[in-house]
């Protein structure tokens, strides 16, 4: 056995392309597709028909005219065929091209869009809002695709609470397209989803080629639940996509377009969490202001502030009461005080201290104020400053005199000398007088 290295059998493929003069030297007719050119003005597509690819490259300087080159032209292309060793895979090395027609798989194309506007089935009017928030996502693709993955991955990140239905189907080649339509219709069976995504990655014409299929686009028009497209890249158009009721670009840009994105409801929710509060504030600064405002105004009119007014309108009129009775009172003593010097300088008993004497009839309590109302022998009450004391009126000094000529002068009674006079039987062998000078008795 031998055993050969992957560049040997590469190489040795490669001679025998090359040495075939059959492959050296053919024109092969087909449909452009995938269609590219590199900044070095390299050109690179693919010659296909409705069973096989060829991959092709024309470089720049290959040889004479080259027509305008575009996805969906019909070309005849002479070159050779030879192996690109670095990824083992065999070329056809373009040399000249000659234009062909329009390829058949884009006039089939074009026949049915054609056909399918005339019915209506592309019209704005037929197409429905997307619900807005939906609770069941259902999903049309293959379910080992990169596709599937990138709309699981982007309805977890925007709307976590969204569930997600799968109806798995083959995406291109034989039978796709009828397992499409019937994907639709299960889900449709089913009845939970409110929105549909029908999509598949990139690819060439014929890889997208079901959902050019009039099948497919029959079911998107019947669906009772709104149908999303993302099928193949943004250049991509398939008639799924003019029937659909959105089309996004990718698979990706679908799962989008039917999920509301939770981040700007979090951040949404916190804008008006954040307004609501300040309007909260607000609102309950202004009703605290009105209330205090009407609190106080209820304070003026209050029972109890009336009462606490009046309260005090009594405290302030006893005060100024009290300040002007002690006025008062203060002049009436002062006027008390001074009638009360006034009488003390008119009272009998200071006249009583100065030496004299107030004499009352015994009998009668009447003051003696003159001589004649007094008889010998007459009962008499004497009073002086520290006491009083009886007496016994003798005759008259006058009288007294005249009989006893020669006798002793008369005592005049004075303050002090009473007791001494023994009793008032000495009084009368004496005789009582009053002060010359000061009456004869009564108060000065």
């Amino acid at each position: 056995m031998r055993i050969v290295a992957v560049s040997e059998v590469t190489r040795y493929l490669k001679d025998l392309l090359e040495e075939d003069y059959y492959l050296q030297d053919v024109w092969v007719r087909g449909e452009v597709t995938n269609y590219t050119q590199a900044p070095s003005g390299h050109r690179y597509f693919s010659l296909k028909d409705e069973r096989a690819t060829l991959g092709c490259v024309l470089f720049r300087g290959s040889g004479g005219y080259v027509p305008p080159l575009r996805n969906g032209m019909a070309i005849v292309a002479h070159g050779r065929f030879s192996v690109f060793e670095q990824r083992g895979a065999y070329q056809f090395y373009v040399d000249a091209v000659e234009a062909a027609g329009i390829g058949e798989l884009h006039l089939r194309f074009e026949e049915l869009k054609a056909r399918l506007e005339a019915e209506g089935l592309f019209a704005a009017e037929r197409k429905r809002v997307l619900p807005p928030c939906p609770a069941v996502v259902g999903v049309v693709t293959s379910s080992s695709a990169a596709a599937l993955r990138d709309i699981l991955r982007t309805l977890r990140l925007r709307c976590p609470l969204a569930r997600v239905v799968v109806a798995p189907t083959l995406v291109q080649g034989d039978g796709a397209a009828e397992q499409v339509a019937a994907a639709l219709d299960a889900l449709n069976a089913h009845g939970q989803a409110d929105v549909v995504i029908v999509a598949r990655g990139g690819g060439s014409l014929e890889e997208l080629w079901a959902f050019n299929e009039e099948v497919v686009a029959r079911a998107i028009a019947r669906s009772a639940i709104p149908v999303v497209t993302g099928v193949g890249h943004e250049t991509d158009f398939t008639i799924a996509d003019f029937v659909a009721d959105y089309r996004a670009s990718t698979p990706t840009a679908a799962a989008s377009a039917v999920v509301p994105d939770a981040s700007a409801w979090r951040e949404a929710l916190a804008e008006t969490h954040e307004r609501l509060t300040f309007l909260v504030a607000q609102r309950l600064q202004g009703e605290g202001e009105r209330l205090r405002v009407r609190g106080h105004a209820l304070e003026r009119v209050s029972p109890a502030r009336r009462i606490q007014l009046e309260r005090q309108r009594v405290d302030d009129a006893r005060h100024s009461l009290e300040l002007r009775l002690g006025h008062v009172l203060a002049l009436h003593q002062e006027h008390l005080r001074g009638a009360g010097l006034r009488l003390h300088a008119l009272s009998p008993l200071r006249t009583l201290g100065r030496g004299f004497a107030e004499v009352r009839q015994q009998r009668d309590g009447a003051l003696v104020t003159s001589v004649r109302q007094v008889s010998p022998g007459d009962g008499l009450t004497v009073r002086v400053a520290d006491g009083s004391f009886a007496a016994i009126a003798g005759p008259r000094l006058e009288e007294a005199t005249a009989d006893v000529e020669g006798a002793s002068p008369p005592v005049v009674l004075r303050r002090g000398e009473a007791s001494r006079a023994g009793s008032a039987s000495s009084v009368g062998r004496r005789g009582a007088a009053l002060d010359e000078g000061e009456g004869s008795g009564g108060p000065a």
